[in-house]
């Protein structure tokens, strides 16, 4: 019953983390295109 009392918090602070790491990315604009690098992937960039 004690190791409740570690998990719980242990899982709501990984769980604010998951959050936190998710929302920078979408701050930073991680999300914006993600089409265009479907389409890079394809592209020949031999010069």
């Amino acid at each position: 019953m004690d190791i409740l009392f570690i998990l719980v918090p242990l899982s709501v602070v990984l769980a604010l983390l998951v959050l936190g790491g998710l929302w920078w990315a979408v701050y930073r604009g991680q999300f914006e295109d993600v089409e265009e690098e479907g389409r890079r992937i394809f592209e020949d960039d031999k010069d």
